[in-house]
């Protein structure tokens, strides 16, 4: 016996150092291993989150989610999560509802929808000018920001195309809903007529039809009750909205060189008016887009 210990011993020391560092990858191993199955683990915050078949608001929903659930990521693609749950059963849900903690009052189409703002202008162009010499630069880029604080309010996942004055190469801009796959663009802007004081109104324009851009437009336009000439939906063959294969519009919201455009354009409770008409639009363009492919 005694043999046996000395031996152990002898052997140990002679082969502590290769053991030693076999523990240390083995035990380094078996700790990332659990820190990587942990980061495939999530819990759901927020009740009644839609599962559906596949990624995508427009795929068939199949269950709900509920609040405490805890899900198996099982894979991720363009902010969606494939999950599994405690019963083994599959499906696709909204990743950034998954991780939100703040409460919606109501989960919708809406909630799961990508949505790219593009406030016009930015940096060195600063688009049209009011009658006093405001940059229209500057108010694309309010409104945007207050239709940004609505839509994600209700959850939806919002991408702006700047959020700061810069300038955005215009032959980039289509390429943010592109590669972000949204489900909407949404470009802001405001007019300017030849003469000043010679025009009035807000216009909704399309370039495609048959991609989902027209229905967009009508729909929002026909929440927008603005103080101005409603000059409702047209066809403008505008880069942003022509060179986007996603559901795209641009808005022009009133004039910057009329004065009495331009009280509207500037104030707050003006843009807050569209903020919030902005989201109901497109919820009905939602509802629609379901009732058309049921």
């Amino acid at each position: 016996m005694k043999d046996l210990i000395q031996l152990l011993r002898q052997w140990l020391m002679k082969f502590w150092v290769p053991l030693t560092i076999v523990i240390v990858m083995l035990g380094t191993a078996i700790s990332l291993t659990v820190v990587l199955l942990h980061k495939q683990q999530v819990t759901v915050q927020i009740p009644n989150l839609t599962l559906r078949k596949q990624k995508g608001v427009q795929s068939a929903p199949v269950s709900v989610l509920k609040k405490g659930e805890h899900l198996q990521i099982l894979k991720k693609s363009e902010g969606w999560y494939q999950i599994r749950r405690e019963d083994e059963s599959t499906g696709w849900v909204a990743g950034w509802l998954l991780h939100r903690q703040k409460p919606l009052k109501t989960v919708t189409p809406l909630s799961e929808t990508t949505i790219v703002l593009d406030p016009g202008h930015g940096g060195s162009d600063v688009g049209s000018l009011s009658t006093n010499n405001k940059y229209e630069k500057t108010y694309t880029l309010q409104l945007a920001k207050r239709v940004a604080k609505q839509l994600r309010q209700r959850g939806a996942r919002v991408i702006m195309t700047r959020n700061t004055d810069k300038l955005v190469y215009l032959a980039k801009i289509p390429k943010v809903a592109e590669d972000n796959h949204a489900d909407m663009f949404i470009s802001f802007h405001f007019d300017s007529s030849p003469e000043p004081n010679s025009a009035t109104g807000y216009t909704s324009y399309y370039y495609h039809k048959n991609n989902g851009s027209y229905d967009l437009a009508s729909n929002i336009n026909a929440e927008l009750s603005l103080p101005l000439v409603n000059k409702g939906v047209e066809y403008g063959d505008f880069l942003v909205i022509r060179d986007n294969s996603v559901p795209a519009v641009l808005l022009e919201n009133g004039y910057m060189n009329s004065k009495d455009d331009f009280k509207s354009i500037k104030s707050k409770s003006y843009q807050d008016k569209i903020a919030k008409a902005i989201p109901v639009g497109i919820q009905n363009y939602l509802s629609n887009q379901t009732t058309t492919a049921q």
